[in-house]
């Protein structure tokens, strides 16, 4: 079996330059990585405190070896805390990546602090190896436009606009909530999944370097994604592992109607917060409900018997009555009389 064939749809025990510098070709074509930030972060096995220079030196590295894995049309993003965004921008120039976005993920359940402004943000960095051969499906990933849901404007694209590149949506995962596992820092799924649609292809290849709770091999497998994970420790990996084995053959496509699954609910509820269209607002105008209910299904793969507006909206007010659906963040918009909250 090849060095390639042993990282196939596996979590893989060890340090990810180690296990990278063995890998003779370009496998990947998606690259995911959220390195530990390097302010104290209590892990299994590893110790969350270097020096700058150190960290630095560390950073390209690591990015150096996953450059070297990266396919020529693959694109890389990296998930980065304010004090060594700089070293990551840095290294990229150093190795030669082109960055496309600097990405800003506004959440709440901020650091608090004392004596200055509390903490809500994390950076997230997007690069390509090839600044004129890269994939970026914006389609996948539009969402309804101010144009859309507040003036009507025939004008507007019907598919929505692209997001910004401040994304408020994907709330930091608490403790309390239902997708979190026993890891200390942890992405939410929804984001990831926003990521992976944009930027790679069913059956195309995505790299988590720093695997972590496994969020990142997880949703790529729910989105028909091969991957690989590399966490340094074996007790994280176990744990990723089993996350994963959890949803078994978890789908998002289906033939005709299909039975609703976990994964569809937590679709349905990440368009309503990437598209933050209050419910009332999408019972009372039909044309909105149409163009959510249009996103939802082609975001699940139905592809006959779609699932009708009625549908998706009993689906969403069935979810928002049992409190799980959550408040959205953002903007507060008001047509037709009607407020939204």
């Amino acid at each position: 079996m090849s060095g390639m064939e042993k990282l196939l749809n596996k979590i893989i025990d060890g340090d990810c330059i180690e296990i990278l510098n063995g890998i003779k070709e370009p496998f990947a074509d998606l690259i995911f990585a959220d390195p530990p930030f390097n302010i104290g972060f209590k892990y299994d096995n590893y110790e969350d405190n270097k020096e700058h220079d150190s960290y630095a030196n560390w950073t390209y590295e690591w990015m150096n070896v996953c450059n070297n894995v990266l396919k020529p049309e693959g694109s890389f993003y990296i998930a980065i805390g304010d004090e060594h965004v700089t070293d990551v921008k840095n290294a990229a120039d150093r190795i030669g990546l082109f960055m496309r976005n600097w990405i800003i993920w506004h959440y709440t359940f901020g650091q608090q602090m004392k004596n200055k402004f509390a903490r809500s943000h994390t950076h997230i960095l997007y690069f390509v190896k090839n600044k004129d051969d890269f994939l970026f499906k914006g389609d996948e990933v539009r969402i309804i436009s101010d144009r859309q849901k507040v003036y009507k404007d025939k004008r507007a694209n019907p598919d929505g606009k692209m997001p910004d590149d401040v994304w408020n949506e994907y709330p930091r995962l608490c403790g309390t909530f239902d997708e979190r596992v026993n890891f200390p820092c942890q992405m939410p799924e929804s984001l990831l999944a926003r990521i992976i649609r944009v930027s790679s292809e069913k059956n195309s290849w995505v790299l988590d370097p720093f695997s972590g709770s496994g969020t990142t091999a997880a949703v790529a497998a729910k989105l028909k994604r091969h991957y690989t994970g590399i966490e340094l420790s074996p007790k994280y990996a176990e744990e990723s592992r089993q996350r994963i084995k959890e949803f078994g053959n978890a789908s998002i496509e289906g033939e005709g109607t299909p039975p609703w699954t976990e994964q569809m609910e937590k679709e349905l509820k990440w368009l309503y917060h990437e598209n933050k269209v209050p419910t009332e607002q999408l019972r009372d105008d039909d044309y909105l409900l149409s163009l959510f209910t249009e996103k939802f299904n082609n975001r699940i793969g139905n592809k006959s018997n779609r699932l009708s507006q009625n549908q998706v909206w009993k689906r969403l007010r069935k979810i928002q009555k049992t409190g799980k659906l959550g408040s959205l963040r953002g903007e507060r918009v008001q047509t037709n009389g009607v407020k939204a909250n």
